[in-house]
Formats: structure tokens, C-alpha cells, sequence
């Protein structure tokens, strides 16, 4: 076992130990805790993610505690304060100064049946708690009353050399639990460590198993990693190159290789285009843009082909592939049970990343319902990412804003003039066709044609009772070939 006081060192890097010093009121409460179990006569420790962090510095969101107490030891010294959410495990959330805190007994597992829970445990000590758990840098402890870490499995090696590796038997630690394979990948993105080579042997071993785990679990995890992780391309090409990622998104799999025209990529192939976007995304960001640049593109491999021009010249079309695509996206978000909101917006922007480029062309009426759309804030974001990850022309993003600019001081939709009441009041019956009406209203009124809602009223009136059809005053759609 190592036990270091009061300093960290990493490659000549000096790491302190300051924030089990500080007084954040997160740490300030788990501190509470562990010293009414230490008083009472219980080892009690820090756990895991959390000293992890605080030794590197990032962060600490929640902490965890671990401790020599049975659950219903735990329950009487918190008598009021708790709640059992594990409580075969040996796990108790203790509410403390408005904070919950996991408190796990010190225990070892038995066999993992259904590669998630253990049949049985069984209660032990720090030491082999340490050794049950996942990877060496989420098996330290921090003793707050000799103010040590405590290492039983060389996690402070790891975090030194910033490496990823498994406690134990790689392969026993990921068919325990198969999520793993995915936790390993998200650590090593979002913390930028290397992956121990017998661990990410053993991952590529037994990924298969990764089609056993819930969806919803594969769904939070992945999530994390495009939202989290400072360059995901990292986790992208862990995944691919593990065969993890064939296992729950094989369309994701198939865009490495998809050629594009050099004209408008000279960066690459549709995987290349896809993980520069990724990477380019702002660090602050959420699931919706990440999904939005990961799907953009998601209907080029169905759709692309490869023929020649009357002069010989080589042809790379992928026609219809944004409205491909964007079922897709839905189809892949349902699959993982993602919340519908998410799935809608991820739909509409990969279904829209293409007549973006239109927005120029458009005439008022629909480029204003453009502009109106709930996800257009992300419309943005992608065209931005997607040209400065291609063509790099800029020009179209630059209109938009113009136009965001004009429309600033006025609704990019406004509340329209003519509702159904109106109609109906002049003697149109309700359905499809009064619909259409109102749609056809509202393109006047945003085309500017009329100056008042009376004129605008009497126009559809007369139009209405002259007997012409309600179409739309114009159409527009995305370019079929231009990607």
C-alpha cells in the first residue's frame, strides 16, 4: 500500500492536496459525516472518483464515502438523515447540510451473474474494497483523519502517468460489469489518459458484450463522452478501434471510408469531416449540438454514390441524405431510449443541416419561419462547425446574422394576424383547407404585402371566394447533390 501526505507529484508537476484542505461546503458536510462515523468508532474514508479528481485538480461534484460501519449502524448514527438506496450492497445515502452522500460499507463482491450486480457481498476492509472496484485511479481513499491517501492497487502510479488501467483481471473486471468498456473509454477521453494495452485488449476481447447492456446505460455514457470530453474524436476512435462502437451504433461505424467531393471536403472521408466537427464543437456544449454534428451526416453511406460526368470526371453524390439521415437520427435516439425533445430537435437539425445553405435564396416569408424555429440557435452552431470542418466559406452564416441583426428589435415571428376564429367568422368551414388559409396568411404578413390586418383579411377573403387554391407562395428545398 502507498500512503501519501499532503503532496502529489505527476511527471515534475507538483499536485497539491488543497482541496482536502478547503472548506467548500460539498466537502465541509462529507467531513461531518466521516467524523460522527470515526467517532463512533468506524473507519471511515473518502472514495474514488472523488479524490481522483481532487488530485488532479478538476473539479469535485460529488463525493463518496466508504466506511467499516454495517448499513444499519450507518442508519442509527444518521437517524432521520437517510435513505437506503443499496441496501444489499451495503449502500446508504446519508443527507447532510442539504448534500447526499453514498455510504458504502467496505465490501467484497461475489460472482457477477448478470454482468451488472454481484450475487452476494460480503463485508471486508479497505483493502479488498479497493480491489472490487473498476480501474486504479478510482480505488483510492482519503483519510481525513491522518490527512493520507490511501493506495491499495497503484492508482497514484496511474495518475502520475496518466493511465487508464483495470484493477485486477481486465477481463474479469469488464464481464462483471460490461458497462466498463464504456467507463474506460469516457475516463480516458475526458481525462486525456492513455489506456493500459492489456486493458484495452481485454475490452476488444469481450465487447460482444456490450449488445447485454441496457440501452438507456449505453445512452448515458456515450452522452457523456460528446458532452464532456475535450476532443471526443478520442473516444470515437477508442470505441471504433475496440469494436465497441459496432456493437450499439454500427451507422456511426460505416461513415470511416464514405468518400466525399474534394471540392467541398478536401479534408476527408465522412468519419474524418464528422470527428473534426466533434472537436471543433465549443467546450461548453450540450447533447443536443453534439448528437445534431454526430447524426449530420448519417445518411451518406446509404445514400452515396460514385459515377462519372460526360467528360469522365469522377461524380461523389449523396442525394436525399439529409432527410435520410434525419430518420435515421430519430430511429438511432429512439433506439436508445433518449428523451423524445432530444430526438425531435436531432431530427430537425440533421433534416435542415442542408437547406441552411438556402437561407440567401429564400424569399422573406420562409426564411423568417426558418429563422423562427425552436432549434435554429443550433441550425447555427452546426453550419458553423460543419463549414469551418470543410469548404470554410463562411458566407451563409454571415447573411444569417445580418438578418438576426435586422430582425432584433421586431419577433422573427411575429403573432400573426389571421387566426381560425377569422375565418370561421366569415363563413370558412374548419379542416385542412383553413389551414392552409392561415399558413398562406401568415407567409403575406411576414412578406410584408400588407400593411394592417384588415388588408390582409379582406385579401384572403377575396381570394378565398374567387375560388383560388391556398398553396403555399413558394417552396423551398435543399440542393439534392452539393454536400
Amino acid at each position: 500500500m502507498y500512503i501519501v501526505q499532503n503532496a502529489f507529484f505527476s511527471s515534475g508537476n507538483h499536485w497539491s492536496m488543497d482541496y482536502f484542505e478547503s472548506d467548500t461546503p460539498l466537502l465541509k458536510a462529507a467531513i461531518r459525516i466521516v467524523r460522527r462515523l470515526t467517532d463512533s468508532g468506524h473507519q471511515a474514508l473518502l472514495a474514488g472518483g472523488c479524490v481522483r479528481d481532487a488530485l488532479l485538480g478538476r473539479k469535485v461534484k460529488d463525493i463518496d464515502i466508504a466506511t467499516a460501519a454495517r448499513p444499519e449502524q450507518v442508519e442509527a448514527l444518521f437517524a432521520g438523515e437517510t435513505y437506503a438506496v443499496g441496501r444489499a450492497f451495503g449502500v446508504v445515502v446519508v443527507r447532510m447540510d442539504g448534500y447526499n452522500y453514498e455510504v458504502a460499507t467496505f465490501r467484497a463482491d461475489g460472482e457477477y451473474l448478470d454482468g451488472r450486480h454481484p450475487e452476494k457481498v460480503s463485508y471486508a476492509d479497505a483493502a479488498a474494497d479497493a480491489e472490487r472496484r473498476d480501474f486504479t485511479i478510482n480505488g483510492l481513499f482519503y483519510d481525513a483523519t491522518s490527512r493520507e491517501i490511501l493506495d491499495f492497487v497503484g492508482g497514484r502510479d496511474d495518475l502520475k502517468r496518466r493511465y487508464l488501467r483495470a484493477i485486477g483481471d481486465p477481463v474479469a473486471r469488464f464481464t462483471e460489469d460490461r458497462l466498463r468498456m464504456l467507463r474506460m473509454v469516457r475516463f480516458a477521453s475526458v481525462l486525456e489518459f492513455d489506456i493500459d494495452p492489456a486493458t484495452a485488449e481485454a475490452a476488444a476481447a469481450c465487447a460482444g458484450g456490450l449488445r447485454l447492456v441496457s440501452a438507456e446505460r449505453i445512452a448515458q455514457e456515450f452522452t457523456r463522452m460528446l458532452v464532456e470530453s475535450p476532443r471526443p474524436s478520442v473516444a470515437l476512435e477508442w470505441l471504433d478501434r475496440l469494436g465497441l462502437l459496432q456493437q450499439f451504433l454500427p451507422e456511426v461505424a460505416a461513415l470511416r471510408g464514405v468518400r466525399q467531393p474534394p471540392q467541398f471536403h478536401p479534408e476527408g472521408d465522412v468519419w474524418t469531416h464528422t470527428l473534426m466537427m466533434l472537436d471543433r464543437m465549443p467546450r461548453e456544449r450540450d447533447a443536443t449540438l453534439a448528437y445534431a454534428v454526430l447524426f449530420h451526416d448519417i445518411g451518406k453511406p446509404p445514400t452515396t454514390s460514385i459515377g462519372q460526368d460526360a467528360d469522365g470526371n469522377e461524380i461523389i453524390r449523396s442525394p436525399n441524405h439529409a432527410a435520410v439521415g434525419s430518420e435515421m437520427a430519430y430511429e438511432i435516439l429512439d433506439r436508445l431510449r433518449m428523451p423524445a425533445e432530444l430526438r425531435d430537435n436531432v431530427a430537425a437539425l440533421v433534416r435542415r443541416h442542408m437547406t441552411f445553405s438556402e437561407l440567401p435564396r429564400m424569399r422573406k416569408p420562409t426564411l423568417r419561419r426558418f429563422m423562427g424555429a425552436p432549434t435554429f440557435k443550433w441550425d447555427l452552431a452546426l453550419h458553423r462547425l460543419d463549414a469551418a470542418c470543410s469548404s470554410g466559406d463562411f458566407s451563409v452564416l454571415e447573411f444569417a446574422e445580418r438578418k438576426m441583426e435586422e430582425f432584433k428589435n421586431e419577433p422573427v415571428l411575429p403573432k400573426p394576424w389571421i387566426m381560425g376564429r377569422n375565418l370561421l367568422a366569415a363563413g370558412m368551414e374548419a379542416g385542412p383547407e383553413m389551414g392552409a388559409w392561415i399558413t398562406r396568411a401568415s407567409d403575406y404578413q411576414l412578406d410584408g404585402r400588407f400593411a394592417s390586418r384588415e388588408e390582409l383579411l379582406a385579401h384572403i377573403l377575396g381570394e378565398w371566394r374567387s375560388g383560388v387554391m391556398p398553396e403555399r407562395l413558394e417552396t423551398s428545398s435543399a440542393p439534392e447533390e452539393q454536400p
